[in-house]
């Protein structure tokens, strides 16, 4: 989801891995160990959570998170919290990076020290004040100043507990007031009741001008310097527990803001409470390892990427293909898996992804000269079939390998063949009988799968066949080794042995079955590379034991059986797969829909499941469903305003004859859930082009006030047009992407622009600082990286001018741009600036 700047889409983007912790602190008991898991918060709001490592001060979790971040942060945020039975999990530490500090990370595993959690320091939100200073002259003739502070909202406030009842505290700081407790001192707000963004709107005075003791001479009056004083701002949450009331945020405001015209209305970011936390010594809490990637696109409108989005797109018909735009990529690209991930998006978008893949393939081919080492470099075309088997084989590798996946990773049978490795009380041909059993069957139904690989699959692999059987004619087998070598060797192998990085489990499995999970992939590699000698390609005489199980004509014939089917061009198609599949499921809130006339229409905690034919939910997982709601009864699928209930991440599943209004556990997956919905029913021919943004209660829409609950919508619905479910590809937002990679290997395109004139001058030995480049036809590579440098230097111009439009723009205490903890100095900068201008 992109947020709209002036014509320009900002897309923000996270993947992270979660590596380790170590030296979490001993529980303070006799065992000492703890069970931890570790959260992903954007603010305060958990997007994901990691499974739980028992008994462990050191838990090794090893997962990844990707997401689209859909509104504005500040901090990214990782909690360690460790587990109670009895009570509330309690949090050990946590590391949160601003959201300017990123980049500094960006893709280092970095070891972070785990900092204390107190309530003090959980804070987000912002606060909109207004301050203004006036003279009043008392009857005695004394002139004393007034100055009127007007809290009027906050927005984003923490939820503590599940509610959020705040009001505000303001006081007035100074050398001469330091002896007063500025809490007790604080004039308060009324209490808001159940909502995080409270409208207050109230004003305070504070007299800023103290007369001397009254010993003195009676004109004799010492005014307070205001340059020296402050106001406070302090939100609470009004709890009726004993412990009080919890901190949410503060805001000092020093009066020297007020300047000459004594006025000043700005938000400001609620920061912590200065030293409100307890006194822990750092090193006490531990340190976890990440791995943080934060992307920030900017996409300018479509026209702005013509010239370079159509010379890529124009890569499959140059020749040779070593000389077209999406190669050079490959070449310049410190990684060729940086290269592929866009290319392969921007060439799926536009239906080219088939002639692309083909051409670079069958150069490759042609440049191998030994049959067996056939695609088996991390070459651009390696990382391209890579990525467009993960892309558009998603749902292929759920429908095939998800259940038997699940089985393993659920009964965790003993599976262990290495006498070495065997447990006192495991039996070696039992664990050789269970391993058997799961490689059957694993074996079986991915060679009975054949017909549900999907379209663009089948067409790359005919394509990979046709160039490797023309190029080595007298090897019979390499029509099939060139094929194995990515589906089962690329594709099925690594989703067997890391499920959860192909979406076939939530989380990296347990040691135990992580080593049955690699045991079976091991062997299904190898029954797929066909390779003469099986039991010789293993290393451990365990294996090569174990593996002459399957030495039999059978496996191999179904191999290839397998292999032609699915690189036959365009035999099968992937929508007339009637066997359900199931996209997504997890617990949400659902509001009941008034099915029945009197029936309570409450909040439930309920499990949704949707596959391709029907969203249905559930009492619990595995329960029979209490609603289906068939796909093509979706007619919109849109987010729910949060006055309508007073509840944030709802959205709305709307149907022919009512709404089911959902509440999702965070802000990604309400994105999450709405877009996958939104994708499923974009074909439904009844789809609406109107709904209600807010709900239908106390009779009538509280969105624009009609009485009939039948009225058409009164907002334009947000979903496009119809979408492939397996592809959500913006082909402005790839070509940015691509942009972006050229703009930081420029220093490359123009050393490759060198090689390309070094070669057609002097056609001797090649120049070893230019050996790097394939370069087979120096003229057209150059014309190629001409109009490549000539785009992104366009490019780079329209990004400069934008940035130096959004600074000029940019007014700081704005409610886009609040005042932060670093924010003070800009904005007395920018206001000294704005005067002098206006001089």
């Amino acid at each position: 989801m992109a947020v709209e700047e002036e014509g320009l889409r900002v897309f923000q983007s996270v993947k992270i891995k979660i590596g380790e912790a170590k030296n979490i602190p001993p529980y303070p008991g006799p065992n000492k160990m703890r069970d931890c898991y570790c959260t992903v918060n954007l603010d305060q709001e958990e997007v994901f959570r990691t499974k739980i490592v028992e008994k462990s001060l050191c838990p090794f979790y090893g997962e990844d998170f990707y997401c689209e971040i859909p509104r504005s942060f500040r901090h990214l945020s990782f909690y360690i919290f460790d587990r109670d039975v009895f009570r509330r999990d309690s949090s050990i530490g946590k590391v949160a990076v601003k959201k300017e500090d990123l980049q500094k990370y960006h893709s280092k595993d970095t070891w972070f020290q785990l900092q204390p959690v107190s309530a003090d320091s959980e804070v987000q939100g912002k606060v909109h004040l207004e301050l203004r200073l006036s003279e009043v002259i008392t009857d005695s003739g004394v002139i004393n100043h007034k100055l009127a502070t007007r809290v009027l909202e906050c927005q984003g406030l923490p939820i503590v507990n599940g509610q959020c009842d705040p009001y505000a505290a303001v006081s007035l700081l100074g050398p001469s007031r330091s002896h007063l407790s500025y809490r007790s001192d604080a004039k308060k707000t009324k209490v808001k009741r159940k909502t995080n963004n409270p409208q207050f709107d109230e004003v305070f005075y504070f007299e800023v001008t103290r007369p001397l003791s009254y010993t003195k001479r009676h004109f004799d009056v010492e005014e307070e310097d205001v340059d020296k004083l402050a106001l406070r701002v302090d939100l609470w949450n009004a709890s009726n527990l004993k412990f009080g009331d919890e901190f949410l945020g503060g805001v000092r405001v020093p009066l020297r803001v007020l300047g000459q015209a004594g006025v000043h209305d700005a938000w400001y970011f609620l920061l912590p409470r200065e030293n409100g936390g307890k006194s822990v010594k750092v090193e006490e809490l531990g340190s976890l390892r990440l791995n943080i990637i934060y992307t920030e696109d900017h996409v300018f409108p479509s026209e702005h990427y013509n010239p370079l989005r159509d010379l890529l797109l124009d890569s499959a018909n140059v020749e040779p293909v070593s000389a077209s735009a999406a190669h050079i990529l490959g070449e310049v690209c410190r990684e060729k898996q940086e290269a592929a991930i866009p290319l392969v998006r921007l060439f799926l978008h536009y239906g080219k992804i088939v002639p692309f893949i083909s051409a670079i393939a069958h150069a490759e081919v042609n440049r191998t000269q030994d049959p067996n080492t056939i695609f088996r470099g991390n070459s651009l075309t390696s990382k391209c079939i890579d990525e467009t088997m993960k892309l558009a084989g998603m749902h292929y590798l759920q429908v095939t390998l998800k259940p038997i996946i699940d089985e393993i990773c659920t009964e965790h049978k003993p599976c262990e063949i290495d006498p070495v490795k065997l447990k006192e009380s495991e039996n070696l041909e039992t664990n050789r009988e269970n391993l058997r059993h799961y490689v059957d069957r694993i074996f079986n139904v991915i060679t009975a799968s054949g017909v549900r690989c999907p379209t663009v699959m089948c067409d790359i692999f005919f394509s990979l066949r046709e160039s490797a059987a023309t190029r080595f004619q007298v090897d019979q087998d390499v029509r099939y080794t060139a094929v194995s070598s990515f589906i089962f060797l690329r594709f099925f192998a690594p989703a067997i042995l890391s499920p959860n990085l192909f979406h076939l489990r939530p989380h990296h499995p347990d040691p135990a079955t992580s080593r049955t999970l690699t045991l079976i992939s091991k062997t299904i590699q190898t029954l797929g590379s066909l390779a003469k000698s099986k039991s010789a390609s293993f290393k451990e005489s365990y294996m090569a034991a174990f593996y002459d199980y399957f030495n039999e004509q059978k496996y191999a014939d179904a191999v290839k059986n397998f292999l032609d089917l699915i690189s036959t061009s365009g035999k099968w198609d992937q929508r007339s797969i009637e066997t359900p599949i199931m996209l997504k499921e997890g617990f949400m809130i659902k509001r009941a829909q008034g099915r029945n006339r009197f029936g309570m229409k409450n909040f439930k905690k309920r499990w949704f499941r949707l596959t391709n034919h029907e969203f249905t939910y559930h009492k619990t997982k595995g329960e029979g469903a209490l609603c289906n709601i068939p796909i093509e009864n979706i007619l919109a699928v849109e987010r729910l305003e949060e006055e309508s209930f007073k509840m944030k991440n709802m959205f709305q599943v709307i149907q022919p004859e009512r709404a089911l209004y959902i509440q999702a556990n965070n802000c990604v997956e309400a994105r999450d859930w709405i877009d996958i919905l939104t994708k499923v029913s974009q074909c439904n021919r009844k789809r609406l082009s109107t709904y209600h943004p807010s709900a239908y209660l106390n009779g009538h829409w509280l969105c624009c006030k009609h009485s009939a609950d039948t009225a058409p919508g009164c907002t334009p619905c947000t979903g496009g047009l119809p979408a492939n479910i397996q592809l959500d590809v913006d082909g402005d937002r790839e070509t940015e992407r691509i942009f972006s990679l050229f703009s930081t290997y420029m220093t490359k395109l123009i050393k490759m622009q060198e090689a390309c004139g070094s070669k057609s001058v002097y056609d001797g030995p090649e120049q070893e600082e230019y050996s790097s480049f394939v370069i087979d036809d120096p003229q057209e590579t150059y014309k190629t990286l001409k109009q490549i440098v000539s785009a992104v230097q366009t490019l780079e111009q329209q990004h400069t001018k934008y940035k130096r439009d959004k600074f000029k723009k940019t007014k700081i205490g704005s409610q886009e741009h609040p005042i932060g903890d670093k924010g003070f100095q800009c904005y007395i900068r920018q206001q000294s600036e704005s005067s002098t201008y206006s001089i």
